[in-house]
């Protein structure tokens, strides 16, 4: 059973996502502030993490930023604000998804089990398999990027998005097929989310930001 830590000062917001969480079979623990998060946490392991940014005592980036200090549990990220600006933080924190309120349960729990599958099948299904394009470098099996020899860092969503496209290279991936392909669920029309990380994933490509290609009206290409 996989167990789900849902974090936020709204207790009527706790008891909604518990309630669809435990009806999908899911272990809900709950945490009123990210400073509980984050001592809940080091005690104890979660397959998931759902948290609200705006929270007392310690906010929701501050927290993750604690948590990711020792654990690589995927976060849903939730937020009553949805500025541009709190989307690229939040995924520069390694982040897993965002989402804005008022949001749909049902949607929410898309995403969750999304999230679940994927995290499942990467750690299960590894083979070796590494390609180099000029001076850039990407290992599948470590998940490791390579830059002229030195090793970048990137959040998990620009490991998956990078792999996904470096696997489809020369092919025009639309919008709607990135999202279902690296996010795991239906497209619902906002593809903000998508841009944003090809706008992180490109700034971590640095001199090979080129590589990836827009397509004015469909989407994107990676080019090597």
């Amino acid at each position: 059973m996989y167990r789900i830590l849902v974090v936020d000062d709204e207790d009527r917001i706790r008891q909604i996502i518990k309630k669809y969480a435990e009806f999908e079979g899911y272990q809900v623990e709950e945490a009123g502030d990210g400073m509980e998060a984050v001592h809940i946490c080091r005690s104890e392991s979660f397959d998931l993490i759902i948290m609200d940014i705006m929270m007392p005592e310690l906010d929701g980036f501050s927290a993750c930023r604690e948590i990711r200090k020792t654990s690589a549990t995927p976060v849903i990220m939730l937020s009553a604000r949805g500025e541009e600006y709190d989307r690229i933080h939040g995924f520069e924190l390694g982040v897993d998804d965002y989402v804005v309120k008022p949001f749909s349960p049902k949607e929410l729990m898309m995403r969750v089990a999304a999230i679940l599958k994927r995290a499942k099948g990467s750690a299960g299904n590894a083979q070796r398999d590494m390609v180099s394009f000029g001076g850039l470098t990407v290992d599948f099996t470590a998940r490791i990027v390579y830059i002229d020899g030195a090793r970048v860092d990137m959040t998990p969503k620009e490991y998956e998005l990078l792999f996904y496209m470096v696997k489809n290279r020369g092919i025009a991936l639309t919008r709607e097929k990135l999202i279902n392909e690296v996010w795991g669920y239906d497209f619902m029309g906002d593809d903000r989310t998508l841009d944003t990380h090809i706008k992180l994933l490109r700034k971590s490509l640095g001199p090979y930001s080129g590589y990836i290609v827009t397509l004015r009206g469909v989407g994107y290409r990676f080019e090597a």
